[in-house]
């Protein structure tokens, strides 16, 4: 089963405001593992980064110098996603923006189907519990040491191993099958001798002491 890791960066909180993507990073999975095949991209905005996005992400207008518009990177960006699952952090924010770009484009919007979106998932396992990428990381125990800031790939990353930890832990899909132990039934064969018949005739103080209690039964059957 194929699926994506999905998350991006954005010059601020939402596209009706006229806010833009300006990274986005797709690792891809093989039942739940990842495979080392992966689309990174930082996109030109065609705007400036807003001062509270840049303290979140550390990409400023600098950086996107020379990046692809969404037009011109959009083609490889949807070859690599292909048609698969989306595994997305808060999936509404991520397409809300991915869809706003391929809107300008008059591209169809990316069904919200098809996203699985672990922040749901994470709060249905953990009610009442927070649910940031931050904070499932360190329930699970995950180093996020080189996390200064967010970045999309780094995220992605985090998200992949938050991911695999939501669907059953870490020995899923990495070939470590549970034992399986075959049983053999063996039969042998074995040589009965019979034994000699007892005797159970009853001795003659038997006899007449069981004679002796029919007596004492009124009109017993064993006496007609």
């Amino acid at each position: 089963m194929r699926e994506i890791v999905l998350d991006t960066e954005t010059t601020g909180l939402d596209p009706r405001d006229g806010h833009r993507l300006i990274e986005v990073a797709c690792l891809e999975l093989h039942h739940g593992v990842r495979t080392g095949a992966e689309y990174v991209s930082r996109i030109n905005p065609e705007r400036a980064v807003d001062p509270d996005a840049y303290a979140v992400h550390g990409i400023s207008d600098a950086d996107l110098v020379g990046a692809p518009v969404f037009a011109e990177m959009c083609a490889d960006f949807l070859d690599f996603i292909g048609d698969d699952p989306l595994v997305i952090h808060n999936a509404e924010f991520d397409l809300r923006f991915v869809n706003a770009e391929l809107a300008r484009i008059g591209h169809p919007p990316i069904p919200p189907t098809r996203a699985v979106d672990t922040l749901t998932m994470a709060r249905r396992r953990f009610p009442g519990a927070p649910a940031s990428l931050d904070a499932l990381c360190r329930r699970f125990g995950i180093d996020t040491s080189a996390r200064v800031r967010h970045g999309a790939r780094l995220d992605a990353e985090l998200l992949a191993e938050v991911y695999l930890e939501l669907t059953g832990g870490r020995q899923k899909g990495l070939g470590l099958t549970a034992e399986t132990t075959m049983v053999v039934e063996r039969r042998v064969a074995v040589v009965r001798v019979p034994r000699a018949p007892r005797p159970h005739a009853p001795t003659g103080a038997e006899a007449e002491a069981h004679a002796a209690f029919l007596r004492k039964i009124k009109g017993a059957l064993w006496l007609a």
